[in-house]
């Protein structure tokens, strides 16, 4: 029989209980959530002095590692973003930076770049690569001193936030009119995970609590978006990792592996654009979107008026 969870405010089927937390299907917020949600204190002590360190050791050394294919996706989304807007309209906004590659690459073809960044480590690093770097969190208060952007970027951000509507909504008032918000999140409970789930058994290896506080797919990051003062411009997947799961490399805890299957995964989209398939790439993506297919979701919002 199914079970409703209710904690505070929020409300919802249960689907999971993973390490104390509850992922539900929150009823009022329209995605899949943990419960207890964890307080923001704890959240920012952790990005802002143990996430590199403790949670991603590696993730420096192997961006650098696989920059040149890194280059390839940025390329691509920032020709969706010239594609949109007018030659004018070049600055950008990437909250939750990183390392500061994309930023990089931006600055490159010519793009106006600021960051803001938590993590000491990364702003730190961004800055040596000479970027326009805040370190801190996307707030309110910080953001009134910061002027208007043509695009705000959030990769793998509002999976983290415990406030994701205030991120979105406080996005949308430093926006120019017609500014994009791209937003890139992992694509959870997506169809290759539910039928690895079914058919082999595997436990929901994708719930990372307290880490990860938010899990969405397609309908709920375009809902979020349209009910919030955005129009759809642009859906996109990436590459279906777990599709290799599905044919039997079981990637999950084996980091070898795991490198090997992303290694395939990069091999055919630079193979892809060496042929000047680039395109192709690009639908078939947009293609596995509309099915709800694709490790992470990438969706575009172009702010309208009022």
């Amino acid at each position: 029989m199914a079970e409703i969870k209710e904690w505070q405010t929020h409300k919802g089927l249960l689907l999971d209980s993973v390490n104390g937390y509850d992922v539900i299907e929150c009823e009022g917020c329209g995605f899949k959530h943990i419960v207890p949600i964890p307080n923001p204190e704890e959240l920012e002590s952790t990005y802002r002095l143990e996430y590199y360190d403790k949670e991603k050791p590696l993730y420096l050394e192997r961006h650098k590692e696989d920059l040149d294919w890194w280059n390839l996706v940025y390329s691509d989304r920032y020709d969706t973003f010239e594609e949109i807007l007018p030659p004018s309209s070049r600055r950008i906004l990437d909250v939750g930076s990183g390392p500061g590659f994309f930023l990089l690459h931006g600055k490159e073809r010519g793009w106006q770049t600021m960051g803001i960044e938590p993590s000491a480590q990364a702003a730190d690093h961004s800055r040596k690569l000479g970027l326009d770097i805040i370190e801190g969190f996307f707030t309110e208060e910080l953001i009134h001193s910061l002027g208007k952007f043509d695009v705000i970027h959030m990769s793998e951000v509002l999976e983290h936030t415990a406030a994701p509507l205030n991120i979105l909504l406080t996005a949308r008032s430093i926006l120019k009119d017609d500014g994009l918000l791209c937003i890139i999140v992992p694509n959870d409970y997506n169809p290759f995970q539910i039928a690895l789930r079914i058919a082999c058994g595997y436990e929901p290896w994708w719930i990372a609590p307290p880490h990860h506080i938010n899990y969405f797919d397609f309908n709920s990051l375009r809902l979020l978006l349209k009910n919030n003062g955005f129009r759809i411009v642009s859906c996109e997947a990436t590459f279906p990792i777990d599709m290799f799961l599905l044919m039997g490399d079981n990637y999950i805890d084996n980091d070898t592996l795991g490198r090997q299957c992303h290694a395939k995964r990069k091999g055919m989209e630079r193979n892809l654009t060496k042929a000047k398939m680039t395109n192709l790439k690009r639908e078939l993506y947009r293609a596995f979107s509309s099915i709800g297919v694709g490790r992470e979701a990438q969706v575009i919002g172009q702010k309208t008026s009022g």
